[in-house]
């Protein structure tokens, strides 16, 4: 049967917005949700006071959050693959958002490890799913919309900690209950604006999870992002800790809220501008260079005045080349699993963060044992094996490891001429039958 337009048309729910408009809707909602998630790192030198905490429980603090919101993520996507990307992903924003809300105004340190663990699962519904949903919505450039798509979970760990420091200097921990409203409007936003799932079932794997994608290549790739994690949790955890004891700044000293933010920001804009470059450069080559060029202003920041202009130079660098390589990363996993596409996802946005988090308890107790700045440096080092396995894994795949996918009905701009275009452009399997 002929596939006209008419057909496609009517398959698209009118508030469905144009394929760049979604790649930015998805992009805000996960920089808010990020932000809310995140705020955690902000937060650890005051609850460490409020609560009498070693740097050991911070850790696993960090950890419990890592299991929750990032070594999950491939379950839900597997689960998105089959039920829908849009309503996981929706769900997931909301749920996150309402319970994380909470983590200000908690009693003790019990219930704060049991709302980091459950509110974390929202946080690991919605990644793979959106990420999902951003891949089809970027149509033939898959890397500009994750890299889009990651950079607004970046901005939101940015501007996060800014946001918090601010308000808990002047309202104190009482005002985060407030911060689920936000979460609540923009998951049932994304929800209606968003196109239905159009993904048929010929194309999602029989398998509940794929094994395969923790001892493929997949697996491989995720390697890559625990080693390269190991080095940006490291960083993201152990700064403020540094600044206070070291330099013994307040609990609330708005410079680790920035130091925080400088890094994210640029971590954002890293995002962005690897995929912007890949296609010139080659991917290979911008995340081999990025990640081992990473070490250079890792370790400069060490002897650097803290808020200086050449220490937040030296953050900023740091944040952009850890992160460049990261968006291409998930898009390798996609493309090579494409009948679990959320899946993969999750593989590379969560498991590797997570596992990384869970590596990062082994930093927290060296901390303990032969100081801060030597542990820092240990964690660091990971990027150079990080390096070394995503040459690995790129060389064992070949060109086939970055095809460029279909355009997708229902994510595609919808004036008559794109509409014209996007129907020839179907496969001929698709177009007829």
């Amino acid at each position: 049967m002929k596939l006209t337009r008419t057909a496609i048309q009517s398959s698209i729910p009118s508030l469905t917005l144009q394929s760049s408009g979604l790649v930015i809707l998805f992009a805000f909602v996960h920089t808010i949700s990020d932000a809310i998630t995140n705020m955690l790192s902000a937060l650890l030198p005051t609850l460490q006071s409020q609560f009498n905490l070693s740097e050991t429980i911070l850790a696993l603090l960090v950890a419990s959050l890592s299991l929750s919101a990032l070594v999950t993520q491939p379950l839900f996507g597997a689960l998105a693959d089959r039920v829908g990307y849009r309503r996981i992903a929706a769900l997931g924003v909301i749920f996150n958002a309402v319970l994380f809300s909470l983590i200000g105004i908690v009693p003790n340190i019990y219930i704060l490890f049991g709302l980091i663990l459950i509110g974390g699962l929202g946080s690991s519904a919605l990644h793979p799913a959106m990420a999902s949903m951003a891949r089809l919505a970027g149509r033939n450039k898959p890397d500009l919309a994750v890299g889009l798509f990651s950079a607004g979970g970046t901005l939101g760990i940015a501007i996060g900690p800014i946001i918090i420091i601010i308000l808990l200097s002047n309202l104190g921990l009482s005002f985060t209950p407030w911060l689920m409203i936000p979460g609540i409007v923009l998951g049932i936003l994304m929800y209606i604006l968003s196109p239905a799932d159009t993904q048929p079932a010929s194309n999602v794997s029989e398998k509940i999870f794929d094994l395969r994608l923790l001892t493929g290549p997949v697996g491989l790739l995720s390697l890559t992002g625990i080693l390269s994690g190991v080095a940006f949790v490291t960083f993201t955890s152990a700064m403020p800790l540094w600044l206070v004891r070291v330099h013994s700044l307040p609990n609330d000293s708005t410079l680790i809220g920035w130091t925080l933010s400088t890094f994210s920001l640029a971590a954002a804009a890293g995002g962005i501008a690897g995929g912007m470059i890949s296609n010139r450069v080659g991917v290979k080559r911008v995340i081999v260079a990025s990640t081992l060029l990473a070490l250079l202003p890792l370790y400069a920041i060490f002897s650097l005045t803290p808020g200086s202009l050449f220490y937040f130079v030296a953050v900023a660098l740091a944040g952009v080349l850890i992160n460049a390589g990261m968006p291409l990363l998930i898009v390798i996993a996609q493309d090579l699993s494409p009948k679990n596409a959320a899946a993969a996802s999750g593989m590379l946005m969560g498991f590797s963060a997570g596992a990384a988090g869970l590596v990062y308890v082994g930093i927290g107790r060296l901390q303990e044992v032969i100081g801060l700045a030597p542990a820092m440096s240990i964690g660091y080092l990971a990027l150079i094996a990080a390096a070394v396995l995503a040459s690995i894994a790129i060389n064992s795949q070949g060109p086939s490891a970055r095809q460029q996918p279909a355009p997708i009905e229902g994510w595609s701009c919808l004036c008559s001429p794109c509409m014209d275009q996007n129907i020839a452009a179907l496969p001929q399997r698709t177009r007829t039958s």
